[in-house]
């Protein structure tokens, strides 16, 4: 998009603003009968009396997710999309290089049938799959917890340990180091084998990346984002046939239709 179009996009934008402002002008005059949409309350981190979150400037933390309370987020560390880590009761520790995947609780406990008062404390590059629940558990370093797997209270997954997908482990279980528990509730299945031990490691590296992807494009402004969204609209390829069955016919971006002059000549050369 050339001077012109840049120019178009930003009266647009001014134009809406203006409008946005005259409604709001409008509803102070109408009083109590309006209709007013309320604003969305989510805080990203927020205080829960002096309990304050402590997240590293080098972690990323997802802009849906809720970080609640006394709860320490450690360098490298990633906090996906729609996790809740609530630490109001008790307190949250992760270390550095962790991942926390999208849909994931953590909580701790003030008390339980045991009579025990218990924090959550996960280590050094762990990775916690999506919609898992940690409740009052300790997950030490470089151990893996599957997609949608339960920890209850009082749980310890020793260093190098897996609790495979959908598991249960129940209240007070140890899980040994170099090995995969699984079922509900959950048991002994095998040990691990050294290539899975370093998927674990390479998994949390690999999350750690990825959050820096995320994390820049979070950070761009909402000027910029909308103006790509203007751009991959106009541009957007899809399948041909799927398109020709919709009627869509696509325009060549100018800047991509090269003159003839500059094109590759494709004709036989004569032998000598």
């Amino acid at each position: 998009m050339g001077t012109l179009g840049r120019a178009i996009y930003a009266v647009g934008f001014w134009i809406r603003e203006t409008g946005q402002a005259i409604d709001r002008l409008g509803c102070r005059f109408q009083g109590n009968y309006y209709f007013q949409e309320q604003l969305s309350r989510h805080r990203t981190l927020m205080n829960i009396f002096d309990k304050v979150p402590n997240v590293h400037k080098d972690a990323f933390v997802a802009p849906s997710a809720s970080v609640m309370g006394d709860v320490q987020v450690g360098q490298g560390s990633s906090i996906w999309y729609g996790c809740v880590l609530r630490g109001d009761v008790n307190s949250i520790r992760i270390g550095s290089g962790t991942n926390i995947q999208d849909n994931s609780l953590v909580h701790v406990a003030k008390s339980n049938v045991s009579g025990r008062v218990l924090r959550t404390i996960i280590g050094d590059n762990v990775t916690v799959g999506h919609s898992a629940v940690l409740h009052g558990c300790t997950v030490e370093d470089e151990a893996f917890v599957g997609i949608g797997a339960t920890l209850l209270d009082g749980v310890v997954v020793e260093k190098h340990g897996m609790v495979a997908a959908g598991a249960l482990v129940r209240q007070n279980t140890k899980i040994p180091g170099r090995e995969v528990w699984g079922g509900n509730p959950a048991k002994f299945l095998r040990k691990l084998t050294e290539e899975e031990i370093a998927f674990i490691s390479q998994s949390a590296t690999n999350y750690s990346n990825l959050a820096q992807v995320h994390a820049a494009e979070n950070a761009k402004p909402f000027d910029d984002i909308e103006f790509k969204k203007v751009l991959h609209k106009k541009f957007a390829r899809r399948d041909e046939e799927y398109d020709s069955m919709l009627g869509v016919i696509h325009e060549v971006p100018p800047e991509l239709i090269l003159p003839d002059d500059v094109m590759p000549d494709k004709s036989p050369k004569p032998s000598h």
